[in-house]
């Protein structure tokens, strides 16, 4: 039981994280801009992972849902055709900039053309969706532990006082805002992975799990950018962090980075591909077609769609919550 809520555990965390996860922009957004108080709210949703999560999978359990629009079906009602129609638009955007974001740490980190990290990632991400979500599982045990330690020698390195400031009013609707978001994209791999197990304790302990090392690795960072001088200035502070105390480990973060990335990526990719395989007899050919037209995606210029989408989906995420909290659980 503890090994497969640790696997559970790992993937809701590898899901979670992404790119701006991985480069600190992300935290500082929603609470290290806060000072002090950016704890507090990182306490509340790591509470907010751990409910939320937790009530997601033992949900899609009950329900036997094998993909997000079955378990969407049953929050949103009527409206799930729409709701579903939409997700799969931002899940194809974001996963789509998961993989500009691969490119660019080839090109920016390890001085080799942006194309090459877009092959390799495509064609790691082709091996391990043969394996569907064993695939998934094994490169969450691989990246996360690795995940972990990072984030615990930064938080070591990085000791010291944090300055409270007063946040606005709205700062406080951060952590809801954070967590809704995160977990309406999550559900893609959680709901399919939740009716896998099927049993109800491991579940439960894998949400536990899940988001306690979420709310550890959130306290870490935010705990490290928090004295790293004019922090919101950089569009990589993670990577000035580790600079100026880690030099040395320099190496391991683009590593890591990159992991954050493709666990991102090779989740939606899985919740995209267990969508379109439903209407074609050959899975694989529709696993390769959806990775060209990723490939093709990344290479163009769209971040103005997103600066639509985002906030849109920002709001449907919060609904999402909603709904999840207010819904009754299946017998």
């Amino acid at each position: 039981m503890w090994m497969r809520a640790i696997q559970i555990a790992f993937v809701y965390v590898g899901t979670v994280v992404g790119a701006g996860f991985a480069t600190g922009k992300e935290i500082v957004q929603f609470f290290t801009q806060y000072g002090a108080i950016g704890m507090g709210m990182i306490v509340v949703s790591g509470g907010l992972f751990i409910f939320f999560g937790t009530r997601l999978m033992i949900m899609a359990n009950r329900l036997h849902a094998r993909s997000y629009e079955q378990f969407n079906a049953y929050l949103f009602g009527k409206v799930s055709v729409v709701v579903n129609l939409f997700m799969f638009v931002v899940l194809f955007s974001v996963t789509a900039v998961m993989l500009s974001g691969a490119g660019a740490v080839f090109e920016e980190q390890l001085h080799m053309p942006a194309y090459v990290g877009l092959l390799f990632t495509m064609v790691v991400t082709f091996v391990t969706m043969l394996f569907g979500l064993n695939g998934i599982l094994s490169v969450n045990m691989v990246v996360v532990p690795l995940m972990i330690i990072f984030s615990l020698s930064i938080a070591m390195m990085n000791g010291g006082d944090i300055v409270w400031t007063k946040p606005p009013l709205a700062a406080f609707f951060s952590p809801f805002a954070y967590v809704a978001f995160n977990l309406a994209m999550a559900q893609v791999v959680l709901v399919p992975l939740a009716t896998e197990v099927k049993d109800e304790r491991t579940i439960r302990l894998g949400g536990w799990l899940g988001g306690m090392l979420l709310m550890f690795i959130l306290f870490s960072s935010h705990l490290a950018l928090s004295l790293l001088p004019n922090f919101q200035s950089y569009s990589i502070p993670m990577a000035e962090v580790v600079k100026r105390s880690l030099a040395s480990f320099y190496g391991l973060y683009v590593v890591i980075i990159y992991g954050e990335i493709f666990t991102s990526f090779i989740a939606g990719v899985f919740g995209l591909h267990r969508k379109l395989a439903l209407f074609f007899r050959t899975p694989i050919f529709v696993l390769i077609a959806l990775l060209i037209a990723m490939y093709a995606f990344s290479l163009v210029g769209y971040h103005s769609l997103l600066t639509v989408l985002y906030p849109l989906f920002g709001y449907m995420s919060i609904i999402f919550i909603f709904l999840l909290f207010y819904r009754k659980m299946p017998s």
